[in-house]
């Protein structure tokens, strides 16, 4: 997939085929190289705002938000959300609204701001509700199960996370399924609900299995580790745990590996096993090293994409200004030639032409300052209603209604004078003549 984007991004137009092309390769790759999606991502940005497709600019910074909480950048990602946020708030699109809120609520409780993340959410839970929109219902209800979940309220964690299981069942799809149930679980354990709770993990086993979730099935996994051990049953307990801990070092889940070793540290220490748990003990401090580390190559990663995107900004910024100069130069250039074009006109005038030249270079002297005009009104009533189609035409229109009359009179007066002013002289040339050729016959 990524060559054949490769390819059409080659031989792409700078339109909006091309923003397309951008923010679909960088869709593909954030998930395992977000680094280079950001960039591309940001790519796609800049010819998106630059040719005004508006969606484009959207689809962009949601992805390069996206790529940002992929490495742990979250001040970024929320920097860009935001801006999409905004973005969206002038457009009538409900669906990218509610992504938007909801996805900013995502990075507040991945910052574990848990009631700005509530904010956002029940923000985004009003808009999709409002405007039916069946395809987040699921999530929303979901990232609201969570966030009260992790608050400790459970009649409405209970609420959301049953809402969604409810959802997941009617679109039949055993992931949402399985993953409503852990919810569930969560929440009934918190609650003390002890059978409840197992039965639900349980019974999300076999569908996280099924659609081959793996994280998912290490936290259902260590739920019920966490249930036993609440039930004083240390055997189930520890088989649990070391379950989870195989899965994760399968998978190469490090956070999850230590959780896992805290957990059977702190469980083989209260059943006197002291050597598994020093040896638990030992690969808690290995694991913590690991991930320090990880840390800090993740810190040098955010460091090193900041930079190269402050370089792809100033060159931005650069061939904008550039841009913007030669602009400005055709537009001063116009300036100057629509008087010098009316002063050639009056000079034709004076001249021996045709009358129909004078005619037509004054015609077009007016036809050209009248669209200078609208030239320069045109990022003016853009700016006021923000590409507002039909606002654009009413207030055009409106403009038109003014100037198409002075237009005409104007055109009238000056072709009148012109024409005035070239048959005096037509006339003058004549009586010129006729007196030489008296001189002539009289001679």
């Amino acid at each position: 997939m990524a060559d054949s984007l490769a390819g059409l991004l080659r031989t792409a137009k700078q339109d909006t085929s091309k923003v397309n092309y951008m923010w679909k390769m960088a869709d593909y790759l954030y998930s395992y190289n977000p680094d280079s999606a950001i960039r591309i991502a940001q790519k796609a940005l800049f010819l998106a705002q630059h040719i005004k497709y508006e969606e484009g600019e959207s689809r962009s910074m949601g992805l390069m938000a996206n790529g940002f909480l992929a490495i742990g950048n979250y001040p970024r990602a929320l920097e860009f959300y935001l801006k999409k946020l905004k973005l969206e708030e002038k457009r009538s699109n409900p669906y990218n609204l509610a992504s938007a809120t909801m996805n900013i609520g995502i990075v507040y409780v991945y910052q574990e701001e848990y009631n700005r993340a509530l904010y956002y959410f029940r923000r985004a839970d009003s808009i999709i509700t409002a405007n039916n929109i069946p395809d987040i219902n699921y999530n929303i209800k979901l990232n609201l199960g969570d966030v009260y979940d992790r608050q400790k309220m459970n009649d409405s964690a209970f609420l959301y996370f049953g809402a969604a299981l409810a959802i997941a069942r009617q679109m039949n799809d055993g992931d949402f399924i399985g993953t409503a149930m852990i919810g569930l679980g969560h929440s009934n354990l918190k609650a003390s609900n002890l059978s409840l709770s197992a039965s639900y993990y349980k019974e999300a086993i076999p569908y996280l299995k099924a659609a081959g979730d793996e994280d998912l099935l290490c936290e259902a996994t260590l739920g019920l580790a966490k249930l036993y051990k609440a039930l004083n049953n240390p055997d189930s307990a520890t088989w649990y745990a070391q379950s989870y801990l195989a899965l994760a070092r399968k998978d190469g889940f490090q956070s999850r590996q230590l959780d896992a070793s805290n957990f059977l540290t702190e469980m083989y220490t209260g059943m006197q096993v002291r050597d598994s748990a020093f040896a638990y003990l030992l690969a808690t401090q290995a694991l913590g090293d690991s991930i320090n580390s990880r840390e800090k190559i993740r810190d040098s990663q955010i460091l090193s994409i900041n930079e190269q995107l402050r370089q792809d900004e100033l060159a931005e910024t650069a061939r904008r200004a550039k841009e913007e100069r030669s602009q400005q130069l055709q537009l001063l250039f116009i300036g100057i030639f629509i008087p010098a074009l009316f002063l050639f006109t009056l000079l034709l005038s004076r001249g021996k032409v045709h009358v129909r030249i004078i005619k037509f270079s004054g015609i077009i002297s007016l036809l050209i300052l009248f669209e200078y005009l609208t030239l320069l009104l045109h990022p003016i009533v853009v700016s006021i209603t923000h590409h507002t189609p039909l606002l654009e035409l009413l207030i055009f229109v409106a403009i038109a209604s003014l100037l198409i009359p002075a237009h005409h009179r104007i055109e009238h007066w000056l072709i009148e004078k012109l024409t005035l002013s070239g048959s005096e002289f037509t006339r003058s040339q004549f009586q010129i003549r006729r007196q030489r050729l008296k001189l002539k016959r009289t001679s």
